[in-house]
């Protein structure tokens, strides 16, 4: 009953049947006062207790009352702030780029680097460390900490460029100095990024890549400029489900790898690179079109075997898209001699509708003949990181591989094979390379990371790429 009800029922009642029910009467108006007063204090917090559920702080509203910050505080100074920069990022390393995932964790903001599992393992876990992360101290503004190093955190700065970019700064690098001077550094980073010490790496080449990349990332000292990524939007018909995996390059270790799907195209581009191709860059296209069947085991094993098969496709795709050059420039003299381009077009329209549909037809076809599973074996001569590769695919398609010189000098596109192992792994055969590359599927929920549209994401794409070009 509402405490003014309450009262006035209170005074109408005799002497006796007051006191019978008066201490009933004290208890739920003294309850009814709670209650009344909580949602007082509760109203003027109420808009932004949707807001902080959002960004998954609620568990932490207790521990406000211990640091005397107070909810709106929280969101005012820390996540409204402070939002723009959740999400995916790539830093701009020159040739090695990143992957950092900035969440809210707790009543910080924190920034995680995520690196590759150490080389070849690639069916191993990501590894994370943190980078920087923002706080509320009391009532003040936001706190940003540096974390790089080996001496606990120390203070920072970020700068919000725009929407999509930002900027981090440490204003104490001597904290990531350590007393034994540069070679300590690097014994400890190289434990850190290859989990091995310089003495375990006998080949010189990848001594000297490794020395270089330590050199080129450590003169940064966390002071970096980020770029959004998205995870790529995914479809009913896609082979598999696009998204981050780690792959295996050479001496150059494992790299972030992001598929996509294009059409009748998949795509893989690099989120970290090294100096031959650098982050950003598309290092495998497969063409969905055209799919590959492997020979018998027994063949399989003899690399000109294998050879002969993809090179008779690339030839093929080679026939394919001279013939669509030549109709494209039939249908042009057409339109001009006709005089109206208008209804010239649409005939054309419908033709590349037609043949784009006969090609996805094609490949849905491939799929549905080709065997649930194969036997698979690299062929002899084959270089590979990992021998403990699947035995079994599901199927192979005509692919190309960006290959290049150090500083990305002459690249160019090489024939090879895609291999579909499973919905979590797949490979890709070089042939010009006689390399084999694993790729397995980074399995972390990202938050923040959806793109807002196809567009959105095919223009991220065509931005990292160009600032590598």
């Amino acid at each position: 009953m509402p405490p003014p009800i309450l009262c006035v029922s209170v005074c109408n009642l005799s002497a006796r049947n007051c006191h019978n029910i008066l201490p009933a009467a004290i208890t739920s108006l003294w309850t009814a006062q709670n209650l009344f007063t909580q949602s007082l204090i509760l109203l003027p917090l109420n808009p932004f207790l949707s807001v902080t559920a959002e960004y998954g702080v609620c568990e932490n509203l207790r521990k406000l009352e211990i640091t005397g910050v107070s909810c709106r505080d929280v969101y005012a100074k820390l996540l409204h702030r402070y939002r723009h920069i959740l999400g995916l990022w790539q830093p701009d390393i020159g040739p090695y780029g990143g992957l950092l995932n900035v969440v809210v964790d707790g009543l910080f903001i924190i920034g995680w680097m995520y690196l590759p599992p150490h080389d070849p393992h690639v069916d191993d876990p990501m590894r994370f460390k943190p980078l920087f992360r923002i706080h509320l101290m009391e009532r003040k503004s936001a706190t940003v900490e540096c974390m790089y190093g080996h001496k606990g955190p120390h203070n920072g700065h970020i700068q919000i460029v725009k929407k999509d970019e930002f900027s981090t700064k440490c204003n104490q690098t001597d904290h990531h100095r350590m007393s034994g001077g540069r070679q300590e550094e690097f014994r400890t980073w190289l434990r850190e990024e290859w989990g091995r010490t310089l003495e375990d790496i006998f080949h010189e080449h990848m001594q000297e890549l490794i020395l270089m990349k330590f050199i080129y990332t450590s003169q940064y000292d966390n002071c970096l400029t980020y770029r959004r990524i998205y995870l790529p939007p995914s479809s009913p018909d896609d082979l598999l489900k696009p998204g981050l995996f780690k792959g295996t390059y050479g001496s150059h270790g494992l790299e972030i790898v992001m598929l996509s799907f294009h059409g009748k195209k998949a795509k893989g581009t690099k989120i970290t690179g090294d100096p031959n191709i650098p982050a950003g860059q598309q290092t495998v296209e497969i063409d969905l079109a055209h799919p590959i069947q492997l020979p018998d085991i027994e063949n399989l094993r003899n690399f000109n075997e294998l050879s002969r098969i993809v090179l008779e496709v690339q030839e093929q795709v080679r026939r394919e898209q001279q013939e669509e050059e030549e109709e494209g420039q039939d249908e042009e003299e057409g339109r001009s001699r006709q005089g109206d381009s208008q209804q010239a077009e649409q005939p054309a329209q419908k033709d590349d509708a037609g043949a784009e549909g006969t090609e996805a037809a094609g490949a849905a076809a491939a799929q549905e003949s080709a065997p649930t599973s194969q036997p698979f074996v690299l062929p002899v001569g084959v270089i590979s990181r990992n021998e403990d590769y699947p035995r079994t695919c599901r199927m192979c398609f005509y692919g190309t591989g960006l290959i290049a010189g150090h500083g990305f000098t002459s690249p160019e596109r090489t024939p090879g094979i895609f291999i579909l192992f499973d919905d979590d792994r797949f490979g890709f055969i070089w042939l010009e390379l006689k390399s084999f590359s694993l790729y397995s599927r980074i399995k972390v929920s990202f938050q923040n990371a959806e793109a807002p549209s196809r567009e959105a994401f095919d223009e991220m794409l065509k931005n990292i790429q160009s600032m590598t070009t």
